[in-house]
C-alpha cells in the first residue's frame, strides 16, 4: 500500500527510490538519478519538482565531517531548566555554537541537544555555561548509524 502524505500526494516506488537515492547522495545529478529510478532526466526533474511542491522534499544539504573540523566528541544533553529560567536556557542553547541540533520536547526535560566539542574538557566548559540555569544529563555518542525510513 502506498503511503499518503499530508498534501495528498501518494508516494509510489519511484518517489521512494528518488528519496532514498537523494538521502544517500544529495549531489547526485538529475541524469544519474533518472537512470537509477528508470526515468528520463526531464521526467526525473519534474518528479522532484512535484515532491518539493508537495512539501516532501524541503531542501538539500551538505554533511560536514565534524572530526575533520576538529570536533572529535559528540554528546546528547537532556536539559531541564530551573524554575523561571526556561526562556534564558532556550536563548543560551540557540546561541551556543557547540549545539548543532536542539529539540524542544515534552516530558521531564525541556530540551535535548546534540553538541559537537573538541574534547572532554571543551564539553565540560560547554556544560558549565548551562548548569547555572538548568539540570543536565549528558551521554557521549560513540557511533552514529543513519537509518532511512521505510517507504
Amino acid at each position: 500500500m502506498k503511503k499518503l502524505t499530508k498534501s495528498g500526494h501518494k508516494l509510489d516506488s519511484i518517489d521512494s527510490a528518488l528519496i532514498v537515492a537523494l538521502h544517500q547522495n544529495a549531489r547526485t545529478s538529475i541524469r544519474a538519478l533518472g537512470r537509477q529510478v528508470g526515468l528520463s532526466a526531464p521526467g526525473c526533474s519534474e518528479r522532484l519538482k512535484r515532491l518539493e511542491v508537495a512539501g516532501i522534499i524541503v531542501g538539500f544539504s551538505v554533511e560536514l565531517g565534524a572530526e575533520a573540523l576538529g570536533y572529535v566528541l559528540q554528546a546528547l544533553v537532556r536539559v531541564k531548566p530551573l524554575t523561571g529560567k526556561f526562556q534564558e536556557v532556550e536563548q543560551l542553547l540557540t546561541n551556543m555554537s557547540e549545539c548543532v541540533v536542539c529539540y524542544k520536547i515534552t516530558g521531564e526535560d525541556s530540551f535535548v541537544c546534540h553538541l559537537y566539542t573538541e574534547s572532554v574538557g571543551h564539553l565540560d566548559l560547554t556544560l558549565q555555561k548551562i548548569t547555572p540555569l538548568a539540570d543536565t544529563n549528558t551521554s557521549i555518542i560513540k557511533t552514529v548509524d543513519k537509518k532511512l525510513p521505510n517507504f
